[in-house]
């Protein structure tokens, strides 16, 4: 038997094999290539040449599209500053004394309630006990220096006295004076003008008093302490029936920035936003922040607002002219911000725009777009590939 005529079999088998290998390669390649040249015609849509998008008339996309003219509008943009609730400085009252010594009763606890002139605690003193020396000493010295005056005085009425014995006398009585005036003058630095002024309790105990009415919000004295500290307060008493809300504007938003402007402040305890006007734009700028402390009166007679607390100022600037477009307009691709613009029927183009902080759900368009011309309002993500 021939050798060839046995191969000749197995020789058709694969060329039959390889025409069949080849043909669904050129299947495959074809289908893909035809998705590739059409991608998303079935989605209602293709791209021509240049990228520019064209829609398919009469197909659901088109009647879902919402397009819409740009044109100027009145842009307020809210500024909003971080800002904090701060006592009113002069309603906070830090109660101190320059006097040391042992702590004998406290009378109001942190919390309380207080009226001007009402006893908050008691300081036995042994600088009150020397202040009170010297003012019983010039006390002395002035009743005896008045003495002699009177005795010179009568004497020289009877010209058995010489001039210059009454002139020394009523000299002595002048710095008699004078010294009891600065012990007075000491006690009163100390908080006790006398002791008749009900001030000083026997054993030499300072009565402190509160200066104003408040309640006590800090309290750093109790029974027994020796207290030695004379720059630190024994206690703090704060009227916060009006509260300030402190905001800090950067350098950059001063241009925005005036007294009596309406602010509204969001804080983040209360849902509630609360109406006001600025009192107070510092004359100074901080150095190490670059920023400048806007000052907010507030009413807080319900006592809701807290020292410390955190807030938003939100201020009302001047408006301009601007292009407002809705936030959906906006595609994000990458870190670039694009709208999709119609430039004729049914054909769209993506247009790179600048676009402002967002104000209630719409973007101002800084750059990258024309009054009067068409922008897709939502649904551009769609054609973000």
């Amino acid at each position: 038997m021939n050798h060839k005529t046995i191969r000749r079999p197995h020789l058709v088998v694969g060329l039959l094999t390889a025409t069949v290998a080849a043909s669904a390669l050129w299947l495959f390649v074809h289908a893909h290539a035809t998705a590739d040249n059409k991608p998303a015609q079935a989605e209602g849509y293709s791209r021509n040449a240049e990228g520019h998008i064209l829609v398919v008339p009469k197909s659901a996309l088109e009647k879902s599209l919402q397009i819409a003219v740009i044109q100027p509008q009145d842009v307020a943009l809210p500024l909003q500053l971080p800002a904090v609730v701060e006592a009113d400085p002069l309603r906070f009252i830090k109660i101190m004394t320059p006097l040391s010594g042992r702590i004998t009763v406290v009378r109001k606890q942190a919390g309380d309630l207080v009226k001007a002139g009402e006893v908050l605690l008691t300081i036995d003193s042994a600088d009150l006990a020397q202040a009170l020396s010297d003012q019983e000493k010039a006390r002395a010295a002035l009743s005896l220096s008045k003495r002699q005056l009177d005795r010179q005085q009568t004497m020289d009425k009877a010209d058995i006295g010489t001039k210059r014995d009454l002139e020394q006398a009523q000299s002595d009585v002048v710095q008699a004076q004078a010294e009891l005036s600065r012990a007075e003058a000491r006690l009163g630095l100390l908080g006790a003008k006398a002791q008749s002024a009900g001030d000083v309790l026997p054993g030499h105990q300072l009565v402190v008093r509160a200066p104003a009415a408040g309640r006590v919000v800090e309290l750093n004295a109790a029974p027994g302490a020796y207290w030695n500290d004379v720059n630190q307060p024994l206690m703090s008493i704060a009227d916060l029936s009006k509260v300030f809300v402190t905001a800090s504007a950067k350098e950059k938003d001063l241009a925005m920035l005036s007294e009596g402007q309406s602010v509204t402040i969001r804080f983040d305890a209360y849902a509630e936003p609360v109406q006001a006007k600025v009192q107070y734009v510092a004359d100074v700028l901080d150095t190490d922040t670059r920023s400048v402390k806007v000052r907010i009166p507030l009413n807080n007679q319900n006592k809701k607002l807290k020292p410390g607390m955190f807030a938003k100022a939100e201020l009302s600037t001047s408006a301009h002219q601007g292009l407002l477009v809705p936030a959906t307009a906006v595609v994000q691709h990458g870190f670039a911000s694009k709208v999709y613009v119609e430039v004729a029927p049914r054909e769209l183009v993506a247009r790179e725009v600048t676009v402002g902080p967002l104000n209630n759900g719409r973007f101002e368009v800084l750059s990258g777009l024309k009054t009067g011309e068409r922008v897709l309002l939502k649904d551009g993500v769609i054609f973000n590939d």
